[in-house]
């Protein structure tokens, strides 16, 4: 190997970049990201009005498929208290820019959402270069594994998180002096941190495969503190949901099934870790006997 090649370079088989060079890098990365959430916030401008009907205010008919799936269950154990007839919601806007600004915020979520993928495809491209040739190998997958926690995130929060928030706030009265009159920018706002928030959840598994790599979190470390996670996941499950026990055992219980999965992937990455730290002894052993 040439005096002036780094070892990481003869690895990857790229010349190292300077920090300037990493900063006009990045750069592009960024400005391809934003130029994919621009495109899909665009198309969802375009069809927002199809996309508030079908898809944002879904949950808050009777007809959407979470309740019409409760209501099949329910039939199953011959119980109709399952069947929702109707959710008595009302909307209004109170602002005149109302509709015309949750329009713009809503599409700019929903091309968030869609380009999610991309976004990180185009942050694993900027990062990969830097990681040797084994750290690509045990990183494989991962934008597929992203992308696919955050799709999973986002149905459980659209299809179980929202619908149940939406039901119980339309109904939840303290006196029957009160109307429920929601606010469309109340509604949206709500439903979006709902929904994104459920994305952003399901992402435990990676930040923990990345903190074990890291070596700051074990299997035992983790195991260690099981119960005092039960505890966190259910005070999360309280502020995302109502003080109801139903929506909130509906809650906790994927994002518990998300911890025991991350002490896997983390017990499995630091089992990785242990091979190759013995595979680099027994290297050093032979090359010194020889």
């Amino acid at each position: 190997m040439p005096l002036d090649q780094d070892p990481i370079e003869e690895q990857t088989g790229e010349v190292e970049m300077s920090f300037l060079d990493h900063l006009e890098e990045l750069r592009w990365h960024i400005i391809r990201a934003l130029a994919a959430v621009v495109v899909f916030t665009i198309i969802a401008f375009v069809q927002v009005k199809w996309i508030f009907k079908n898809i944002i205010l879904a949950p808050a008919k009777s007809d959407f498929w979470t309740w019409r799936m409760l209501c099949k269950l329910g039939q199953t154990f011959s119980s109709q208290d399952l069947c929702i007839q109707d959710i008595p919601l009302e909307l209004q806007s109170r602002y005149m820019t109302g509709q015309f600004t949750i329009t713009i915020v809503a599409a700019f979520v929903l091309g968030l959402i869609f380009s999610f993928p991309y976004i990180v495809w185009e942050l694993w491209r900027f990062i990969r270069p830097g990681l040797r040739v084994k750290e690509r190998r045990n990183s494989t997958g991962v934008v597929a594994a992203v992308s696919s926690l955050f799709a999973a995130g986002i149905s459980f929060g659209y299809y179980v998180i929202a619908p149940l928030m939406v039901y119980i706030m339309v109904n939840y009265k303290i006196d029957d002096m009160i109307r429920n009159e929601f606010d469309i920018t109340s509604y949206v706002q709500t439903f979006v941190s709902l929904v994104f928030g459920a994305g952003l959840l399901f992402q435990l598994p990676v930040v923990i495969y990345f903190l074990s790599k890291l070596g700051l979190v074990t299997p035992a470390f983790l195991r260690r503190y099981r119960k005092h996670s039960v505890i966190i996941i259910l005070i999360i499950a309280a502020i995302i949901t109502p003080p109801d026990p139903l929506s909130q055992t509906i809650i906790s219980i994927p994002l518990y099934l998300l911890f025991e999965i991350s002490i896997l992937i983390s017990a499995r990455v630091q089992k990785q870790k242990l091979k190759e730290e013995e595979e680099e002894r027994l290297r050093e052993e032979q090359e010194q006997a020889s």
